[in-house]
């Protein structure tokens, strides 16, 4: 079992301070949240079942790309996640410049952990149309893919369009960073399963997971890569060594954790909790 740090459970005030921890520690990542832009009014949730959004619109947000690059200049061995990227707002080319850039600096050590989005009033904002976004995330992950990997890429799609563009220097990562693609519904699974190396979920109980990681089983045997490497990484709640091998029966890769109260007592209690479960698992 892999463990993860969740930034987005911190003040920013001490991004820095977990993810030096992370990596004297033993933690093997840390995860970083993304949006481009909060409006005053939001609806919606990430979280099923839920409708109410579960930050305030004045919570502090960055740009992924540039934090997680200053993180890697920072550390040697810790990876660096975003959890999650919303791709569909961006253009794939300033998209999978960020990523090649994060992962150049990190020396491969970038998980692209990428999403559809939840909040529309964000795309409103953004000028373009919510209804959209799931054949925009398609579309701009194929680019990507294919901007890592060739020489030469020309495309004609339905929201993107360009003759022969060149992309250099490639990722260090071959054929490009982990792609873990986020998000609960049938929609994401089916998007993980077709397009992603791994599939990166919200907060689970043990009963939950099985039943999403079940349904990744089934699409990805339904897309025939039954037999590719693929990631399954979720939070949960992990208090022992025991609660470990639980998760990791039901086919859990990575957990992503916060196991303080308090932001002033995130270093201290991730501390504790390598002792206990990060480095006797």
């Amino acid at each position: 079992m892999k463990f993860g740090v969740a930034l987005g459970a911190l003040n920013p005030h001490f991004h820095l301070d977990a993810t030096m921890a992370a990596e004297e520690l033993g933690y093997e990542s840390v995860w970083l949240p993304e949006h481009l832009m909060f409006t005053r009014a939001m609806s919606r949730s990430p979280h099923p079942g839920q409708t109410h959004p579960p930050v305030p619109p004045d919570a502090p947000i960055f740009d992924a790309f540039a934090y997680l690059a200053y993180l890697a200049g920072r550390t040697e061995r810790v990876r660096l996640g975003t959890h999650v990227f919303n791709i569909g707002l961006r253009h794939p080319f300033t998209t999978a410049r960020g990523a090649q850039t994060v992962d150049l600096l990190s020396n491969g050590r970038f998980e692209f952990g990428i999403g559809a989005s939840w909040l529309e009033e964000e795309w409103d904002a953004a000028q373009l149309d919510f209804s959209t976004r799931g054949r925009r995330v398609d579309e701009a992950v194929e680019i990507c893919k294919r901007l890592f990997t060739e020489e030469t890429i020309s495309h004609h799609g339905e929201f993107f369009s360009f003759d022969e563009v060149v992309f250099e220097p490639k990722p260090t990562q071959k054929p490009w960073p982990p792609i873990l693609v986020g998000g609960e519904s049938k929609a994401a699974l089916r998007r993980a399963a077709r397009l992603g190396d791994g599939w990166i979920g919200m907060g689970h109980s043990l009963e939950s997971a099985a039943t999403q990681i079940g349904s990744l089983r089934a699409l990805l045997a339904e897309y025939g890569r039954e037999n590719v490497p693929f990631q399954m990484v979720l939070g949960g709640p992990v208090a022992s060594v025991d609660d470990v091998r639980r998760w990791e029966d039901v086919g859990v890769t990575r957990m992503i954790v916060s196991p303080w109260r308090r932001s002033p007592e995130a270093v201290e209690a991730m501390q504790r909790f390598a002792d206990a479960v990060v480095r006797a698992s």
